[in-house]
């Protein structure tokens, strides 16, 4: 039995993206103090809430799904931006006491879905009909 490093890896980076968007969710789902006052700040509560989790758990299964890794990795980095750009411009980085906590939850899942996309770039290569002589 021979271990592929490199499927290892990406599973550990599917994993990652997926569990932290996954464990969020019931805190999203259940409408959390924390997580009401958030989108209270944004101005998306209850409807960018609910938007949002829906298209986090999209993105997780799509993640975990490996004929779909890639699409699901698109998603997590547009949900996963939209969170970065959100703390840095006006919720902070530290939110109700939470150390930064979110914030580098963001950033985790930002990077693992960033590299899963470089990774699994062949299938948006196919699914754009982007020419190969023009792939990195």
């Amino acid at each position: 039995m021979s271990f592929n490093f490199s499927s290892i890896g990406t599973w550990i980076l599917r994993l990652t993206a997926a569990n932290i968007m996954l464990q969020t969710l019931y805190f999203k789902f259940s409408g959390a103090a924390e997580s009401v006052y958030i989108f209270s700040q944004l101005g998306l509560e209850p409807y960018g809430r609910i938007g949002i989790a829906v298209m986090e758990l999209l993105a997780s299964i799509l993640i975990l799904w490996p004929k779909t890794t890639v699409y699901g990795a698109v998603l997590a980095m547009g949900l996963m931006a939209g969170a970065l750009f959100s703390h840095l411009t006006k919720l902070g980085i530290e939110v109700q006491g939470d150390g930064g906590l979110l914030f580098i939850y963001a950033l985790l899942v930002f990077v693992s879905a960033a590299i899963l996309v470089f990774v699994y770039r062949h299938q948006l290569y196919q699914t754009l009909r982007i020419n190969p002589k023009y792939r990195i």
